[in-house]
């Protein structure tokens, strides 16, 4: 070790840098036994020095090289050479590692303690530059993360995040962690809070062999970001299922957990499921905001003419509407917009979901377990006994709960309920295929909606222009649609995340149920033609034709159109084929 800190004393003094008086107090503030490093410390935070003029007399009395921490590039496999505890004790930060050497960044020479401390955790010889404290302490945020208070109110904090009370795990801005725990936690908190600022509806964190995939579900689309390290996959991964009320310890099984929060002035849900892959669980977080249920059935989407058969279908005093349409696609929406306008005080409403996905007041909801035989026939059958004038059953997902939904529906009361098909009258021929008998089809169900949900172009990057003719023709534009509109798209910008697309929109396709579709259904009729009687007689509108009335309406684009619906498409043409 070269000369102590009294040589480092008697520099600064001889070279008119601190009076005697100034090193005095300066000495006293670093304690009797404090070195350079500490003695430095206190005569920057004194006002006598600036850090440079420290870093630069040290440099000058041992030298060593004195570094521009701000300007460096430091790769990730230095710095993961040094646990993030041991560099904020010493505050150290690894530059390079060569030759049998890893060199260190201080703000002062090392004593042995600390170098032989070093040489044990990295295995190597140690080599010292220096660099200004502050410089050092951002180096370490930028590669380790904040500090533990720091991170536990950071980003989510900034928005405005606060405890929710509940029965689920809640995510709490300000608990204490450990200092090892910080970079985690930041990160994690990060992820959440840039989710809720780019409206994700879902966050995916999916481990590979030699690394984690994170990606957004943004209007739809999945869109990758940037990738933690895979050295902290484990402690990522633990911190989720934690924050979701979720064993930790268990592995090997899915687990389901929520998290509750406020956020941007928001009450959101995290809905959580962790799923068991090859180099690690696989988790989903399904982003729900409890005020998107009171957007008003207006702001769904529907065209005049529909809104105004849905409004007349829901006032109706019993049968069955079912909603279908593949996950995702915005059924349950729909349904809680719907129960929004009639929930009142003279109607009694009950719900069986799985899971509850928002909390309406007024609504009596209850939750399916499984694993205690709580299924929505078993709920089915209690609500019954509760004399609710309005049911809403989450999936018609077996043969059971069809039926007791059908039954519950023929003895006067309004049931909702959903059903995985492509179309509206695909609805028909699949409860008949669970084991409803035709008849019952055809006296209890009073309509069925299709639905699927387009991205609608920015409001603020919207530009007319002429598409392709190639995608004019798979659109199924006519040439007199083609005289007649104007079609737009989005060129991106900022508002959009230079996507040309800024939120979603419902498109649908509804049938109300008559005598001849009854009849038809009654009698089993083959699909294709009871779709062509439900364009004919039902006032169906199909999906496709409802899109390209909102590309007429310059909200969406021919691409989206053709994306969404173009497996509508090839179903007909499959059918087609096989008349």
């Amino acid at each position: 070790m070269p000369k102590g800190p009294s040589s480092f004393t008697e520099r600064l003094v001889a070279a008119g840098l601190v009076t005697e008086e100034q090193l005095a107090e300066a000495q006293g503030r670093a304690g009797a036994t404090g070195g350079a490093k500490e003695l430095g410390l206190a005569l920057y935070q004194l006002g006598y020095l600036g850090e440079e003029e420290v870093v630069r007399e040290l440099a000058q009395q041992y030298q060593l090289e004195a570094v521009d921490l701000d300007q460096l590039s430091i790769p990730e496999a230095v710095v993961q050479l040094l646990p993030e505890t041991i560099a904020r004790k010493h505050e150290v930060v690894p530059l390079a590692r060569g030759d049998g050497r890893v060199t260190v960044a201080s703000f002062a020479p090392l004593d042995f303690d600390v170098l032989d401390s070093l040489r044990f955790v990295l295995n190597a010889d140690v080599e010292v530059a220096l660099a200004p404290l502050s410089a050092i302490r951002r180096a370490m945020d930028r590669f380790y993360g904040r500090s533990a208070a720091e991170e536990a109110s950071g980003a989510l904090a900034a928005l405005g995040v606060t405890e929710q009370p509940g029965e689920t795990q809640t995510f709490v801005a300000g608990e204490e962690v450990g200092a090892e725990d910080a970079p985690v936690v930041r990160y994690v908190n990060k992820l959440i809070a840039d989710a809720v600022r780019v409206r994700a509806t879902d966050i995916h964190i999916e481990p590979f062999e030699t690394r984690v995939r994170v990606r957004y579900r943004v209007d739809g689309m999945c869109t990758e970001i940037e990738n933690p390290p895979k050295r902290l996959q484990n402690a990522i991964l633990s911190r989720v299922k934690l924050m979701s009320g979720m064993d930790i310890a268990e592995k090997r099984m899915p687990q389901d957990g929520r998290i509750r929060l406020r956020a941007l002035g928001k009450d959101l849900d995290l809905r959580v499921s962790a799923v068991p892959a090859r180099h690690g669980e696989s988790i989903a977080m399904r982003i729900l905001e409890r005020e998107s249920v009171k957007i008003g059935l207006e702001a769904l989407g529907f065209h005049s003419s529909d809104l105004r058969r849905f409004e007349q279908i829901i006032a109706r005093p019993n049968g069955i509407f079912l909603v279908t349409g593949p996950t995702g696609s915005g059924k349950t929406t729909t349904l809680y917009c719907a129960l929004q306008a009639l929930n009142r005080p003279d109607l009694k409403i009950i719900t069986a979901e799985d899971p509850i996905e928002y909390h309406i007041s007024g609504i009596n909801q209850v939750q399916v377990h499984e694993e205690i035989n709580l299924t929505f026939a078993s709920i089915l059958r209690a609500m019954l006994r509760q004399a609710p004038e309005v049911i809403l059953v989450g999936e018609c997902r077996d043969p059971e709960t069809a039926h007791i939904a059908i039954q519950a529906a023929l003895t006067g009361h309004l049931v909702f309920s959903t059903l995985h098909t492509n179309d509206a009258p695909s609805a028909v021929p699949r409860l008949i295929d669970m084991g409803v008998p035709p008849y019952l089809v055809a006296s209890s169900v009073q309509a069925i909606m299709a639905q699927r949900l387009v991205r609608k172009i920015c409001s603020e990057c919207k530009e007319a222009y002429e598409p392709e003719p190639a995608l004019i023709r798979s659109a199924g534009v006519t040439e007199a649609d083609r005289e007649r509109i104007t079609f737009q798209r989005g060129t991106g910008c900022g508002h959009c995340g230079r996507t040309g697309y800024h939120g979603r929109i419902g498109i649908f396709e509804l049938v109300e149920m008559n005598s001849t579709l009854r009849q038809m259904a009654h009698e089993q009729t083959p699909l294709p033609s009871l779709r062509e009687e439900c364009r004919r007689s039902g006032g169906m509108v199909t999906l496709r034709e409802d899109a390209l009335r909102k590309v007429e309406a310059g909200i969406t684009t021919l691409d989206e159109v053709v994306r969404v619906t173009q497996a509508e498409v090839e179903a007909e043409m499959i059918e087609g084929f096989a008349q």
